[in-house]
């Protein structure tokens, strides 16, 4: 009898300890993925379209994807995780997700937004109140509707005033324009 209350006690250690270790490193883990995550996008440039302009082109065969997009946009929303899934999945590509949002609200919703979605790829916020200008100058096509995406090289540029599907949807986009 006394040993098998013994016995008992023994896995009952056990099992705590294999729950504590369990826990601690689960929380390890978080801590890093969270520090990781406050770290991207700590600083949010605010442009106006003269400032932004250069980065929409490029003299390099490399694969660029600016997307103008906003958080009160249910569709922008909707597809940032495909663009965030193709950034991983092509990091060779540089992605630019341009915030149309409001400037004062950066540290109190766009940030935290950032964060709570696990956004990675670069924000900016343009903010210029001249759009009637610079959506011209960007493509004369564009209603002004967002999402907006420029895909683009040195050689081949397409724009899309939709937002993308899923993941593949937006990679036979960008095989479609820059032929890959």
């Amino acid at each position: 009898m006394q040993k098998t209350k013994v016995l008992k006690q023994k896995i009952h250690q056990q099992f705590y300890i294999l729950l504590i270790v369990c826990f601690c490193f689960s929380c390890k883990n978080d801590k890093k993925e969270t520090t990781e995550l406050s770290n991207i996008n700590k600083t949010i440039d605010v442009y106006d379209f003269e400032t932004i302009e250069p980065l929409l082109y490029t003299d390099t065969d490399k694969t660029y994807i600016v997307n103008f997009w906003a958080m009160w946009c249910a569709p922008c929303v909707k597809e940032l995780p495909y663009i965030e899934a193709y950034a991983k999945k092509h990091p060779e590509d540089e992605i630019l997700l341009v915030s149309m949002d409001f400037p004062k609200e950066i540290e109190t919703k766009l940030k935290p937004f950032l964060k709570q979605n696990g956004i990675t790829s670069k924000v900016v916020l343009l903010d210029d109140p001249d759009s009637n200008t610079w959506i011209d100058k960007i493509d004369p096509n564009w209603s002004g509707a967002i999402p907006f995406t420029i895909i683009f090289n040195n050689k081949e540029r397409a724009f899309y005033e939709r937002s993308f599907e899923n993941l593949e949807d937006l990679e036979n986009q960008v095989n479609k324009t820059i032929k890959k």
